[in-house]
């Protein structure tokens, strides 16, 4: 007769018990089959789970086991099975997860008690295998050329990668293991991230280091990186040009010294780059350009810099013909972005002056296009700016005015915005007349949000904005026009790369992020008598209208767009133009409230690159966003995975003299939050060398700094390597903590009797010692058990229950003191806490070493 579900359940129990675990599973598959109930169902799943468990199938195991806790999350069974299928898979954290549930269900079981254990050893045991740096590089790349793997994973993995790269450790231990092997088969993937993840960790492999740089080349071959940066994908592209240009640093950082034959090895080089640089595509023929082509041109020459005396050997402006003319003037346009001190000696070439002016004044548009951007930026030059204020801007302004071609009319704008910003910050010094830089702004606010306009010329609308918002009239005007800042996001975001150091200048002047010299008011007073200038500050440049700024860009969407242009792999991404975005970042986060909006939006990890490729500036500058960042967000969320170790580097690096007390403060804040994380983050910090600098800040008198570098301190004598420190003999590390446990800065004492309670719990040795830091340490100790403060009377119970402990004579000597009389009136507090009862613990040792007697009729509460 035919079975129903209920019968065959039964009777796969019976054949389970018997040791038929294949007979079992069959019944159990028949039964699921008739069944239609949802409980029953999740039962069969349950008991199917066991058979697969059995079988040592444990993927089917834990998705059967997965069902029956759908139907019902509470069955403790299901959860233990799935746990082992789990452990099994080498999901630990999840099996354990489970497994925690379990015993939190039933606590008394022993099996579940069992492995929780196993998994806590296997889940410490992996924790230590992956904190080798060998094996998480295997490990990414396994993950990387796995095509099962989920794309989650090897996402992760492409980025951790990236991350190692970027130490030297770390890059040293990818390149040893046969790394540029397996970057070339990611290389070769067509897969878009995993190729922008290959050359990005090249990057990190080739940055200064030129032995490894040769090898990577030799092992490529220039042929492949060709076809990689021929690839269609603009962002793979950009990303292998970026990774020449690292190449190409490294290579040439050996020529800067004197080379025989160097002359002629770079000289083609050079007149290469001046071929591009002084190409007008609209008249000459040449090769063949995009936007981005001159401002690389620009960059290119930059780092030649040293080099460029060579140039002036072989620009021949005096050659006849209009066609030459415009290519010399193209150049020097090029030169006055990129090594402005050669362009300007070319501009003082005889004759060039005049043959700029004279073509702005040309009928064709492509002439007077390239003589006024050459303006432009010689505009932007204080040594040319009175010339060109005296010959020039009378032409702009009829080039403005008349001009029927926009492309004209806004480079023109920009030439007077410069000219018109030339007294800077100085609200006394104003080169135009009262409104009419407000006027100007207008403009260049207008046609940038002019979509019908083309990228170029809306980009030199943002040229103007970035001279004119100089004046703090206009940074308001630009903060409440919200289409006007969303258009020139949009921008940012965009394919034209040359845009991003107009938009970075811009945000600098309107968060007012740049370096403002206080005068000394005493110069200020002797210049007044003297009749000389003083700089007047806007009243609208004040912190109140600078704070309602910075809400109106983070409300237009600022930090979503600094995040796309740190991205940028484009070598309009200066050192420069980094070190302006981190500016910003800086003042974004300057207020508290505002840094889970700035970290929620990718700011957070947006400033990692910015510490380690920037100008020594700016890299101070992000590693101070940064630290801010960390004292007051979760560094786990704010930096997940390998993103957190990065962080230690750029906090370190603020705790130097050459840094403000402010910074050194806040560096100090946020290793403290990092070193309470994990032993790994502490090692870390250790491996930075920041404990002889964190002691060093143990003795400023600033009484903050003072106190963060002891907090500091407290948590990283966590680690054992720490603690030897203060084992050693021949120094005063325990006698300072003994003293500052007194002193009347009440943090400072919470820090270091902190500390102190750590190191005499870990290093029981230390207790004995500490009668000999100072004969007022008993007086400190009772201070501390006398204290208003709860947390400072916590602390002075566990440095004495510590110090009973490790020795009987000290217990002896603290008995024969008043301690013992405090030690009674803490013990009996109507409320049992952690103090009362960590005081009876004293008392009780002391009963125990036979020191005091148990008073008869008296026992401790349960």
């Amino acid at each position: 007769m035919p079975k129903n579900s209920v019968q065959c359940n039964e009777e796969g129990n019976t054949l389970f018990k018997a040791g038929d675990v294949q007979g079992a599973l069959c019944c159990y598959t028949k039964a699921l089959k008739l069944s239609s109930n949802q409980s029953e169902s999740a039962i069969l799943h349950r008991n199917r789970s066991a058979c697969y468990l059995k079988l040592e199938d444990y993927t089917k195991a834990e998705a059967d086991a997965s069902k029956a806790l759908d139907a019902d999350p509470g069955d403790v069974k299901a959860r233990f099975r799935r746990a082992q299928s789990l452990q099994k898979l080498g999901r630990l954290n999840e099996a354990f997860m489970d497994a925690q549930r379990c015993a939190q269900l039933e606590p008394t079981n022993k099996a579940f008690q069992e492995l929780l254990r196993q998994l806590g050893a296997q889940i410490q045991e992996k924790s230590v295998q992956l904190s080798s740096t060998d094996a998480r590089v295997q490990q990414m790349f396994s993950l990387l050329l796995d095509p099962l793997a989920q794309s989650v994973d090897r996402q992760k993995a492409a980025q951790n990668l990236v991350v190692l790269s970027r130490e030297e450790a770390g890059a040293e231990q990818i390149f040893r293991n046969d790394g540029v092997r397996l970057i070339q088969r990611l290389l070769g993937s067509k897969q878009e991230e995993l190729v922008l993840s290959a050359l990005r960790t090249l990057v990190g492999l080739c940055t200064g280091h030129q032995s490894r740089t040769m090898a990577i080349v030799n092992e490529l071959g220039m042929e492949q990186l060709c076809e990689v940066m021929g690839s269609g994908a603009s962002s793979v592209s950009l990303a292998a040009c970026h990774l020449l240009q690292v190449m190409f640093e490294a290579l040439t950082e050996g020529m800067k010294r004197e080379i025989r034959g160097k002359e002629e090895a770079i000289l083609p080089g050079l007149k290469k780059i001046l071929e591009v640089a002084g190409t007008v595509p609209e008249v000459s023929e040449g090769p063949p350009l995009t936007d981005n082509s001159h401002m690389s041109c620009s960059v290119l020459l930059s780092k030649l810099y040293d080099d460029l005396k060579f140039l002036l050997s072989w620009l021949h402006f005096g050659r006849p013909g209009l066609e030459s003319k415009l290519r010399a003037i193209q150049t020097v346009a090029v030169l006055l972005q990129g090594p402005s001190d050669v362009g300007n000696r070319t501009l003082e070439i005889s004759g060039m002056m005049d043959a700029v002016i004279s073509l702005c004044a040309s009928e064709d548009v492509c002439h007077q296009q390239v003589a006024v951007e050459a303006l432009i930026h010689a505009a932007g030059k204080a040594k040319r700016a009175s010339f060109i204020t005296a010959n020039g801007v009378a032409l702009l302004k009829d080039l403005y005015k008349k001009s029927e071609n926009d492309r004209i009319r806004v480079r023109a704008l920009v030439g007077l915005c410069k000219l018109g910003s030339a007294g800077g910050t100085d609200f006394s010094m104003k080169q135009f007349a009262e409104g009419s830089t407000l006027k100007l702004a207008k403009q260049c606010r207008k046609w940038l949000c002019n979509e019908s306009l083309p990228p170029a010329s809306r980009r030199w609308a943002i040229e103007g904005l970035a001279y004119l918002t100089f004046d703090a009239d206009v940074k308001e005007d630009l903060a409440e026009d919200r289409n006007a800042l969303q258009a020139m996001f949009q921008l940012a975001k965009s394919e034209d790369k040359t845009v991003l150091f107009a938009v970075a200048s811009t945000l600098v002047n309107c968060t007012n992020s740049y370096d403002v010299e206080k005068p000394d008011p005493q110069m200020v007073e002797l210049a007044k008598y003297a009749k000389q200038h003083v700089p007047e500050a806007h009243p609208k440049d004040a912190p109140s209208f600078v704070e309602k700024r910075l809400m109106k860009l983070l409300e237009a969407g600022v930090v979503s767009a600094l995040v796309c242009m740190v991205k940028q792999e484009s070598p309009a991404l200066t050192e420069t133009c980094r070190e302006c975005i981190a500016r910003v970042f800086l003042a974004l986060v300057e207020r508290q409230e505002d840094r889970g909006t700035v970290v929620a939006q990718g700011g957070g990890k947006a400033l990692l690159p910015l510490v380690s490729e920037s100008t020594d500036k700016g890299k101070t500058k992000a590693a101070q966003a940064l630290a801010k960042i960390t004292i007051t967000s979760n560094p786990e969320i704010a930096f997940p995975g390998e993103r957190l170790y990065e962080v230690v580097r750029p906090l370190v690096s603020l705790l130097t003299l050459d840094c403000s007390l402010l910074q050194n403060f806040e560096a100090l804040m946020a290793l403290t939050n990092l070193a309470g994380i994990s032993e790994r983050l502490r090692q870390k910090i250790i491996k930075e060398k920041a404990v002889p600098k964190v002691e060093g800040y143990m003795f400023e008198e600033h009484d903050l700094v003072r106190a963060a570098a002891t907090e500091c301190m407290c948590n990283l004598v966590l680690s054992a390597e720490v603690q030897k420190l203060y084992v050693a003999t021949g120094n005063d590390r325990l006698k300072l903590l003994v003293l500052y446990s007194g002193e009347e800065d009440e943090r400072l004492r919470k820090a270091a009797a902190g500390t102190l309670a750590m190191l005499t719990a870990e290093q029981p040795e230390l207790c004995a010692r500490i009668p000999g830091t100072t004969s007022h340490w008993m007086e400190i100790l009772q201070a501390l058990l006398l204290s208003d403060s709860v947390e400072l009377r916590h602390r002075g119970v566990v440095v004495t229950l510590n110090m009973m402990q490790a020795n009987k004579s000290l217990a002896e000597t603290l008995m024969e003191s008043e301690v013992l009389e405090i030690l009674s009136v803490l013990a009996k507090a109507t409320e049992q806490s952690p103090v009362s009862r960590t005081a009876q613990d004293c008392l009780d040792k002391a009963m125990e070493y036979g020191i005091i007697k148990k008073p008869e009729g008296e026992g401790r509460e349960p």
